[in-house]
């Protein structure tokens, strides 16, 4: 029997700010479609979206691959009725040099945060423009404008996310179309990622402050679901590291080589078992939720850790940018001297 609430689909829907948009969206008034790997964590979101008076459907599925997808989105149609919002927040990550990462490792962190995007966007459009209706939203990233280290997988795979989702939106607006397309950039998000994503770091991994909850991710989501804005960067700080990617892409690189190495690890040791989730899911022991490990800290911008950083952020920023600055002028000395050389006559040449 179909019900009149509307149907939002949300991948990535068992854990982190997925399942935080999966209630978001519930306490919104919608029925859910859930699509993730992990059999726990979708029960466990199931029964937040029941809970808030909601249908919810488990759909078991590896965004990764396309025949998966469209088989969920038609299965969605057929049980809950027509999609009116897709949400793509399915990601997964390798922390680690680059050459420490094996190349199908590569291979599927690109293929579960890049082509479920395209694969989560190809079954919406399938279904929605038919109807001319409906909207999408993909989840992006400061990452998404910012390369680290130690994140060559993840920010590879987010800058493809924002340059298909600047083509597609442009696709739609030349074919007049009235279904809507956002992208969301989140910040660091305090989610269990951090505890199952496959790394080879001495320590623990951990987002780079500031950190924000899950519930700042969906509210953000959620609101693009609504008003159909183009593309939304969350966070004060967030902004700040898109505007120096824009504006002093050298200056960033010096700061992040700094800096993001530290930052993206606790003083902890890394558990010599601790799981990986990138081929497999890791809910064998239960439902994780929303929230990683980091609740203490998980206030963004204002928690009162980050501030105090902030006079040091300011010195290191500082820092890069009279290092970027050095490196201009050796590059511009060093060519200058090649032009030189190559300018000058050799001998046997005619005068």
């Amino acid at each position: 029997m179909m019900s009149e609430r509307p149907i939002v689909v949300v991948t990535g829907a068992s854990a982190g700010a997925g399942r935080a948009t999966v209630r978001a969206f519930a306490e919104r008034g919608f029925d859910v479609a859930l699509l993730a790997r992990g059999r726990a964590g979708l029960e466990g979101a199931a029964a937040e979206v029941e809970g808030a008076g909601g249908r919810a459907i488990c759909l078991p599925t590896d965004v990764a691959e396309w025949a998966q997808v469209r088989a969920a989105a038609r299965r969605v149609e057929e049980e809950l009725g027509p999609i009116e919002v897709w949400v793509n927040s399915a990601m997964t990550t390798v922390f680690a040099w680059f050459d420490d990462v094996r190349p199908e490792e590569f291979r599927r962190a690109t293929e579960v945060t890049y082509l479920g995007q395209v694969h989560g966007t190809m079954a919406a459009l399938e279904l929605m423009k038919p109807r001319d209706r409906g909207r999408i939203v993909n989840v992006g990233s400061a990452l998404s404008y910012v390369g680290i280290p130690l994140q060559a997988a993840y920010c590879g795979a987010k800058f493809a996310c924002r340059g298909f989702f600047e083509s597609v939106h442009a696709e739609l607006l030349a074919q007049g179309s009235n279904v809507a397309i956002s992208m969301v950039h989140l910040p660091a998000v305090n989610t269990p990622q951090f505890d199952w994503c496959l790394s080879r770091l001495p320590n623990k991994p951990q987002p780079v402050p500031p950190i924000y909850p899950p519930e700042t991710a969906a509210k953000f989501i959620v609101r693009a679901a609504t008003d159909g804005r183009r593309s939304k960067i969350v966070g004060s700080w967030n902004k700040v590291v898109v505007g120096a990617a824009k504006f002093a892409p050298a200056v960033l690189s010096e700061f992040v080589a700094r800096t993001a190495v530290s930052g993206q690890q606790t003083p902890e040791p890394a558990a010599p078992d601790r799981p990986a989730n990138l081929f497999e899911p890791v809910d064998r022991d239960g439902d994780h939720g929303a929230f990683g490990s980091f609740t203490q800290q998980d206030r963004g911008f204002w928690t009162p850790s980050f501030l105090e950083s902030l006079p040091n952020t300011a010195r290191t920023a500082a820092e890069a940018a009279v290092a970027a600055a050095r490196h201009k002028v050796r590059s511009f000395v060093s060519s200058s001297a090649v032009a030189r050389r190559e300018a000058r006559p050799t001998r046997g040449d005619s005068t």
